[in-house]
């Protein structure tokens, strides 16, 4: 039997979850439409299909975004947390972008809307596990925080008010591929292949690192069983914490470096210590993820050393 949500637009399509998301979906036979605001220079394939647009420019987004899409994937977003610390207007623009394509998706009767949260929605609590329950706007420890709690709030007002049907993702520090930006894991790879310090904000920082191959898998197992999970808010995560200390180490050991690891204090915004209860996500939609810290990082460092460092 044919999957009814056949025809997907992905916005931010060029970026590193957006780029592994749209290439797997075109190999699974969906027609796919990307959008974005710059071009995919990772992959021919997705850019033949990417749409140049910036998602702020709301008449833009309403008059050339293609209508007969089945379901919309919100990807698109200033995610870097400490960039949006620096500049607040960051998290304006994550606020106009999910509005502005909620909007497009009412007025044009796209019912399917799937929206890119963050684990960076529960803050800095007691707790170190974190169910889908336990986001409080006391806990909000950034502009970043807000923007992504906003658009949950925004796209459970279109739910409730609109029909939609929705799925919320919340995502925690995807790695893998595809990523130039200063993301830690990327960034050390960068330095230690340059030979320079690896600067740790917050030795007691324990976050849950996500291979970008289990993100994708559970966005696209999630996207299988939509008509299920319409309403519903899951983390997809890895499950377990590893320090940040720990993942310098582990590049290091990978590229046989022999940098110097400084420790610094843990930077203003930033959730300190997370580990994602993934037991909604395996119950609902059979989500397994499957590449633990140290494979994962070996792949990682392998695929960078191909397609960027080949020197």
């Amino acid at each position: 039997m044919a999957y009814p949500l056949k025809k997907i637009l992905v916005t931010g399509s060029s970026g590193t979850i957006g780029t592994r998301l749209a290439e797997t979906l075109l190999g699974e036979g969906f027609d796919i439409i990307g959008v974005d605001r710059e071009p995919n220079t990772w992959n021919d394939a997705v850019n033949k299909k990417t749409i140049i647009l910036d998602l702020r420019d709301k008449e833009r987004v309403l008059k050339e975004l293609p209508k007969d899409v089945d379901v919309v994937i919100h990807l698109a977003a200033n995610a870097r947390v400490f960039n949006l610390v620096v500049d607040p207007s960051l998290a304006r623009d994550n606020f106009e972008m999910v509005f502005n394509v909620l909007e497009f998706a009412r007025q044009n009767e796209i019912k399917n809307f799937m929206f890119s949260s963050s684990r960076e929605v529960y803050g800095n609590s007691e707790k170190i596990v974190h169910a889908e329950d336990d986001v409080h706007i006391d806990y909000c420890e950034s502009p970043y925080t807000a923007s992504k709690i906003g658009g949950e709030a925004l796209v459970q007002a279109y739910r409730q008010c609109y029909g939609m049907e929705t799925v919320i993702l919340r995502f925690s520090n995807v790695y893998g591929m595809y990523d130039k930006s200063d993301r830690v894991i990327p960034l050390f790879i960068k330095l230690c292949k340059e030979n320079k310090d690896l600067v740790v904000y917050g030795k007691e920082k324990l976050l849950d690192y996500t291979y970008i191959d289990d993100c994708v898998g559970g966005i696209i197992t999630a996207l299988y069983e939509f008509p299920s999970i319409n309403g519903q808010v899951y983390n997809l995560a890895y499950g377990s914490g590893t320090s940040i200390v720990d993942v310098a180490r582990l590049i290091q050991k990978r590229m046989d470096s022999g940098n110097a690891v400084r420790l610094e204090n843990n930077r203003t915004g930033e959730v300190v210590r997370y580990i994602a209860d993934i037991s909604k996500a395996k119950k609902s939609f059979g989500f397994e993820p499957k590449v633990p810290i140290e494979e994962g990082v070996n792949k990682t460092v392998d695929w960078y050393l191909k397609h960027l460092y080949t020197a």
